[in-house]
């Protein structure tokens, strides 16, 4: 313990006997440090919080889902420290002040860039922090450009976020638009190919579709008109017999002059039928049309033999109202017979002359389904782009008239008051402990490199050979008096060292209060 006593005495001497070199380290070493940071500018930081509120309810019915706004918002968030929005804020902010050229323009858009940040905090939350700390610019302005910049970030971060949606949604609609136009006019071009190709193979036949289906239809409906001619002959074997049984005059008077008989009176209800189905517009010939002035030439005959009847007032009877009966079930069947056996003969000639189209043309059938192959093809990419543009347009006019996002700024941009850089009271203090336990080192380094002996027992420890004695050190008044004296001006020396940094912390308080 009394050793290492010693050797603290020791070491505090050959620093005391070096005062003045220690003094003079501290000094230089102050000046130097509290230059440096004199010349830092204060950086004040503005910052701002906004919170983002996404409607749910109507954009999830329209297929809006959460993530899609999520990334909306990111990429929102990504964007909002480009170039080009930077470029913006600069021009916008006291920035512009020293901006020059293109050069100046780009090395201030790097520092801004650097001096931004922007973080999403949890439940949508954004905080948007701006530093500035301008070399050139007063501690207000540096603060005024910082919420300036916060400012700016924020209307940036709205108008990204709507103008994004708007721009996107506009690219996407004209890009649709100039797709249907494109689609529809080849869907045209396809429609007219397939017009075409019916009009040269496929007229005869009814139905639709391909040409082996409207072959297999033709054969069915042929069948079906051959099962009606084989009733229909029948029918009028059975009906043709009851006529023969059955008398066409029965006992009794002759009806009276300018009455209708049975047979004119059907005359006159087919010939209304007539003008009826003409009035649709139906053609002579038109199987229906057919079969009633077929069924009226065969009455005629019967009605003319009733007016001369009744002209001669002879007594030889009246008409059998059932052999007129059995003679128009007759006609209309021989007109149903008729119709169907024309029907027959134009499908089997159809067929016949389609047939012979498909031997000297084997291709059809390929060429038929390559043209509905691709009318098909076209048809449904048109209808799934019209689907796509109308899902589009109805997302574009949630987006923008609807509030699907809100923003509400919790924390408004922060007027700082205190510089958050440097932290100049603690760097002073630093760089003046720094500087005294620097000349304190220098002074002890110097003392252990050159060779004293401060004690008698440090003598006798370097040397080994015993200390016969010590001599004190004698002094006159003057020398008491001029040591007195350089103890003043150390002491001086260091109250100017204290003194100086004091005057530089008052001088660091009021500049921020001029910022206040």
């Amino acid at each position: 313990m009394d050793g290492l006593y010693e050797q603290l005495r020791i070491a505090i001497h050959q620093v005391w006997r070096r005062r003045w070199l220690a003094m003079a380290v501290a000094w230089g070493l102050c000046l130097a440090g509290w230059l440096a940071i004199a010349l830092i500018p204060n950086s004040y930081e503005s910052k701002s919080r906004v919170y983002v509120q996404m409607q749910t309810i109507l954009p999830n019915q329209i297929g809006i889902t959460p993530a899609e706004r999520q990334n909306d918002l990111f990429r929102v968030k990504q964007t909002l420290t480009s170039t080009a929005n930077l470029e913006r804020v600069v021009r916008r902010t006291d920035l512009n002040n020293q901006v020059a050229s293109e050069r100046d323009l780009a090395r201030e858009v790097e520092k801004l860039r650097n001096s931004i940040k922007v973080v999403a905090q949890q439940d949508n939350l954004f905080e948007i922090t701006a530093t500035s700390g301008v070399s050139g610019f007063s501690n207000a302005q540096n603060a005024k450009t910082a919420t300036a910049i916060v400012q700016n970030l924020l209307d940036l971060f709205v108008e990204e976020n709507l103008a994004g949606d708007r721009q996107e949604t506009g690219q996407s609609l004209s890009f649709l638009d100039e797709e249907i136009r494109r689609r529809e006019v080849q869907l045209q071009e396809a429609e007219q190919r397939r017009v075409e190709f019916e009009q040269r193979f496929m007229g005869l036949l009814p139905g639709e579709g391909s040409v082996q289906q409207r072959m297999s239809a033709a054969r069915m409906e042929l069948a079906n008109l051959e099962q009606q001619i084989v009733s229909s002959q029948s029918a009028l074997t059975g009906l043709r017999s009851q006529l023969g049984a059955t008398p066409a005059i029965l006992p009794g008077s002759a009806p009276a002059p300018g009455v209708a008989g049975p047979a004119s009176a059907q005359i006159a209800s087919l010939e209304a039928q007539l003008g009826q189905l003409r009035a649709r517009g139906w053609t002579d010939q038109h199987p229906d049309v057919i079969q009633t002035r077929a069924q009226i030439d065969r009455l005629r005959a019967d009605a003319d033999r009733e007016r001369a009847r009744g002209a001669g007032g002879g007594a030889g009877g009246i008409p059998n109202p059932t052999h007129a009966s059995l003679r128009a079930m007759i006609a209309e069947r021989e007109a149903q017979l008729a119709a169907a056996q024309a029907r027959k003969n134009q499908l089997s000639n159809d067929m016949q002359q389609l047939a012979g189209r498909q031997a000297a043309e084997p291709g059809v059938v390929a060429e038929q389904a390559r043209l509905n192959r691709d009318y098909d093809v076209l048809k449904r990419q048109y209808d799934r782009l019209l689907e796509d543009r109308e899902r589009v347009r109805l997302r574009s006019d949630v987006q923008t008239r609807t509030d699907a996002v809100t923003f509400r700024i919790i924390d408004p941009p922060s007027q700082p008051t205190v510089p958050v850089a440097p932290n100049r009271p603690l760097l002073l203090t630093l760089v003046l402990v720094v500087a005294l336990g620097a000349g304190v080192a220098v002074a002890f380094v110097l003392g252990q490199l050159q060779t004293t002996f401060p004690t008698q027992g440090r003598l006798e420890q370097v040397t080994g050979l015993p200390v016969l004695g010590t001599v004190s050190e004698v002094l006159t008044a003057r020398a008491k008096s001029l040591r007195r004296q350089r103890l003043v001006w150390l002491g001086g020396a260091g109250g100017a060292l204290a003194a100086g940094y004091a005057v530089l912390i008052l001088v660091e308080f009021w500049q921020r209060s001029t910022v206040a």
